[in-house]
């Protein structure tokens, strides 16, 4: 930055590879009460750049919420010496304040320090406000947190909300802005995201109509609450609506602060555009299993030849609708594999403690029954090994079964998301230990969707076999 100074940034993955894949996630809370504003909603949310190996993308989100600091350095103003007044959040601006700081920030940075800049296919990317789905998605810890912790009020806070976040009252900010970044980050790294200075998102406030947004655009956003909001309402799900202007000028708020992200370009090169276009055309085209890929193919051949103009049209519209079904079809069914791989690598761990239990108890009644001074202890030993091989038999069952259920999807569709479930185990450290038993369990699919055999006991101890690495 100018003077010196410089802003963190934190990645955010996203665990897609292609230029039209993106990840279906779901915002909001069922909450009757607010559900015109905060209710569920599905949405789909992709990285701008490509991480090493092009097997998934990000963005990257400011560590911090803009400082008083930054905000002058962004300004052009002369250089001031550093103070903790200064490392306060900046506040009482307006929204286009905002969006002219990132502009002259980002002009700064084309002229001196292009280099810091991350590129896309050869595009430097910019500094602008979050969209909502990119703030939220990232408040809630991205990938880095489970499914369950993902849809929770609030991110993960082991030391409690005192620990992390901000908010009204004596145990906390007590009534006033607190320096940005003295508390703890939230999974992806990223401080004050909830409480402290609510933030400004980068579109305008709409309604929210079950599943999808109202038509009116309004006011422009702000989330997380701040430190006047109280303790229950800083949640990830907080969403208010500012006017742009006020009776007097543009609208400004003692509590509105605001973080950067950086992102790039979507069209960046004809390659790219071409690669798009080629993705675009196999977009809810079907699949070649359950027979849809030849009946949008034979209703496109039909289309083609049509001349009437207002059957055409009412054809073009049914061919639209097919695809989209398709479409979602098949992001359901993504999803539904990533959840069956990662209920294998689960089932493959269980399988390995429970199967070393099994050879315990078994070591254990060979040596106490091989010794008439324990004869007395046997019985019970037996009758707990019977039970624990019992249980482990329909562990196995269960496993062969889930393997078999899940082989509807096709070798090439679970081709396609092992490399994501893989970004997202790598990526989340309550997942990490899973890695070798995801790849095991994907050495075990493939052998049934090729073979069409069951080998429990070889499968068990494929499973036992991973006791070193976990």
């Amino acid at each position: 930055m100018p003077c010196g100074g410089a802003m963190a940034f934190r990645k955010v993955m996203i665990p897609v590879a292609g230029p039209l894949d993106d990840y279906a996630i779901e915002l909001g809370q069922k909450n009757e009460e607010w559900g015109y504003v905060e209710y569920t909603r599905p949405e789909f949310i992709a990285g701008s750049f490509t991480e090493k190996g092009n097997k998934s993308r990000y963005y990257l989100m400011a560590k911090y919420e803009t400082t008083e600091l930054q905000y002058k350095a962004m300004q052009g103003e002369a250089c001031v010496k550093s103070s903790n007044k200064l490392r306060l959040p900046v506040v009482n601006n307006s929204w286009f304040s905002a969006v002219q700081a990132a502009d002259k920030y980002n002009l700064w940075l084309r002229e001196n320090a292009p280099q810091s800049l991350p590129t896309e296919d050869g595009v430097q990317g910019y500094l602008r406000l979050p969209t909502e789905v990119e703030w939220e998605f990232a408040a809630r810890g991205g990938i880095n947190v489970v499914t369950s912790e993902f849809r929770d009020l609030r991110y993960p806070m082991e030391e409690g909300i005192n620990s992390y976040e901000w908010f009204a009252g004596a145990q906390s900010a007590n009534g006033k802005l607190q320096l940005s970044g003295l508390l703890k980050p939230n999974p992806l790294g990223l401080h004050d995201m909830l409480g402290n200075a609510s933030e400004m998102m980068f579109e305008s406030f709409r309604l929210n109509k079950i599943n999808r947004s109202h038509g009116q655009a309004g006011g422009y956003i702000v989330r997380g609450g701040n430190y006047l909001t109280q303790q229950a309402d800083i949640t990830n799900t907080s969403r208010r609506e500012e006017p742009y202007y006020s009776a007097t000028g543009e609208q400004t708020q003692k509590t509105h602060g605001f973080r950067l992200v950086l992102t790039a370009p979507v069209l960046t090169s004809r390659e790219r555009v071409a690669s798009i276009n080629d993705s675009w055309k196999r977009l809810g085209t079907g699949n070649e299993n359950d027979g849809s890929k030849k009946t949008t193919a034979d209703l496109a051949k039909i289309t083609a030849n049509v001349e009437d103009s207002a059957l055409k049209e009412q054809l073009e519209k049914v061919e639209r609708q097919l695809r989209s079904s398709n479409q979602m079809q098949k992001e359901s069914e993504n999803k539904a594999i990533q959840a069956s791989l990662q209920l294998g690598a689960f089932l493959c761990t269980k399988m390995l403690d429970d199967g070393l239990f099994v050879e315990h108890l078994e070591t254990s009644y060979g040596n106490y029954c091989s010794n008439e001074m324990y004869n007395d202890r046997c019985p019970g030993l037996k009758e707990k090994l019977d039970a624990q091989k019992d249980s482990l038999g329909k562990l196995q069952n269960y496993y062969a079964s889930s393997l078999i259920e899940a082989s509807r999807y096709g070798l090439s569709a679970f081709t396609e998301q092992v490399p994501v479930m893989e970004n997202i185990i790598d990526t989340n450290l309550h997942l990490k230990s899973l890695k070798p038993f995801l790849t095991t369990h994907w050495q075990h699919q493939q052998f049934y969707l090729k073979t069409q055999q069951i080998k429990k006991s070889a499968w068990l101890n494929d499973c036992k076999a991973l006791a070193v690495q976990k």
